[in-house]
């Protein structure tokens, strides 16, 4: 299969309790995780995180889907084109 260059973004709200959830499953990806920049927002109780991910779109898709299936977590991506 063939292999996609992205970007993940990533709003963790209630950050306290859900981003250690986020991190456990970002660490399930670690193959596919090139970067990460995460910054923490303690005034709102937020984290805004974007990876760098280089995988097929499945891999990529599970990602983003378990992530998107937390409840105060917001997922978007944008990837690249196929070559």
């Amino acid at each position: 299969m063939k292999k996609r260059l992205g970007v993940v973004g990533i709003i963790v709200e209630s950050r306290d309790e859900y981003a250690p959830k986020v991190n456990n499953i970002l660490t399930q990806y670690g193959n596919i995780i090139k970067g990460r920049l995460g910054l923490p927002y303690p005034e709102r109780n937020i984290s805004v995180i974007s990876i760098i991910v280089d995988g097929t779109v499945e891999e990529i898709g599970a990602l983003t889907g378990k992530l998107g299936m937390l409840k105060c977590v917001k997922v978007t991506s944008t990837l690249s084109r196929e070559r």
